[in-house]
């Protein structure tokens, strides 16, 4: 069933304003560019100086460029907007796309914070236009397959994530409160969602930072989550473990009733299975047996990481499908981190209800914008279902 309204010509490119032209609006920049199925017509920033510098380092000098979204979108004749701003901006130029009738593709986080998160949600419904965000490392043809894999091994018992890295960023980052939870786990705690298919339900979290951490903030945490039917997952990592280190997709491991897949994070995910169990025909694994792990079949090639987001986009757009970022779904996402802070914080084990009941109260109390004040005050829950 079609939830929101398609594009009129499903076969036409469609016609995108990008806001944002740092280093991450670069590489949405290329990405763009080189699609088929889309045609930039408009590049947004404050500092209109960098963004036609970064026009020029991609060479797509003669776009045009402006600081109001508003104003580019009217004379571009624009269909969609890709908001690549700082998450603090996040909030002013998704509303103000939404209520100019144009669809978002925004960058993760979609918010600081749940509560804001939530007033977005609210944005969405009552423009009556899509938000969806851009959660880059769901879109990798090896995960999908793991994904399909899963799937045949039964009722899931742990998922555990290792990610292990070493990354001297300078900066912001090594600044940050709770720098690995906040700017990094996000990724593995979406993909957990994306793979188990489930709504998280609580988290025990303890971060640390490491006596030789050049990070200011913990930079080190393991988090249990467990999940609706009983699953947990596991999330150990470390932003300072020089040697051996993981993919940035992190190692992962899933034990089910029926066998056990892996996946590097890089490579091919491996299947083995349980010595009383029997591969169903379209269990994805070649030549899959109890006597050891073999690869997964990984299906035809998808766009990944970023072009696999603005695949996904384009294609709802064109059909007024729900794509799996939908802003309803991917709160959930920035909640995990959240409840993840907050149990790291109090030594607590946190669940996901109170975290975004305390939020949807914040943001019913906090609301100035008139059209979504009454939206979010009429949810017969804190975070509805779309």
């Amino acid at each position: 069933m079609s939830t929101y309204p398609p594009l009129p010509d499903a076969s036409a490119p469609v016609r995108v304003v990008l806001v944002g032209a740092g280093g991450m609006g670069k590489q949405w920049l290329r990405t763009l560019s080189a699609s088929p199925d889309v045609e930039l017509v408009g590049l947004v920033d404050l500092n209109l100086e960098g963004a036609a510098a970064a026009l020029e380092d991609v060479g797509l000098t003669g776009l045009p460029v402006a600081r109001s979204l508003t104003e580019i979108a009217s004379a571009t004749g624009a269909q969609a907007v890709v908001n690549v701003t700082i998450p603090a901006a996040h909030h002013p130029v998704n509303v103000e796309a939404l209520f100019a009738g144009l669809p978002v593709l925004c960058e993760k986080p979609v918010a600081p914070t749940v509560s804001q998160a939530l007033s977005l949600v609210a944005a969405a419904e009552a423009s009556g236009r899509l938000l969806m965000i851009s959660q880059s490392r769901r879109y990798y043809r090896a995960l999908a397959a793991l994904k399909r894999q899963v799937a045949e091994l039964g009722d899931v018992g742990v998922v555990t994530t290792n990610f292990f890295k070493a990354p001297h960023f300078g900066g912001f980052r090594e600044e940050m409160d709770h720098v690995l939870l906040v700017d990094m786990a996000i990724h593995a705690f979406d993909a957990s969602r994306y793979l188990l298919d489930a709504d998280p339900v609580s988290v025990y979290c303890e971060e640390f930072n490491p006596s030789w951490s050049w990070y200011a903030g913990d930079a080190a945490a393991t988090a249990v989550f467990e999940f609706a039917g009983g699953a947990r997952y596991v999330y150990t990592g470390s932003w300072c473990s020089d040697g051996q280190e993981t993919s940035w997709n992190g190692d992962w491991r899933v034990s089910a009733a029926r066998g056990t897949a892996t996946w590097d994070g890089q490579g091919t995910p491996l299947v083995q299975w349980a010595a009383d169990a029997t591969p169903g025909s379209d269990a994805g694994a070649t030549g899959a047996s109890a006597s050891g792990p073999v690869p997964v079949d990984l299906g035809p090639e998808v766009p990944e990481e970023i072009a696999g987001s603005l695949a996904e986009f384009v294609s709802v757009l064109r059909t007024g499908d729900v794509p799996s970022g939908e802003v309803h779904s991917n709160v959930l996402s920035l909640a995990m981190v959240e409840a993840a802070v907050r149990s790291a914080e109090t030594g607590q084990r946190v669940q996901i209800a109170d975290v975004l009941a305390e939020a949807h109260a914040a943001a019913v109390r906090d609301e100035r914008i008139n059209a979504l004040a009454p939206v979010l005050a009429g949810w017969s829950t804190p975070l509805p279902s779309l």
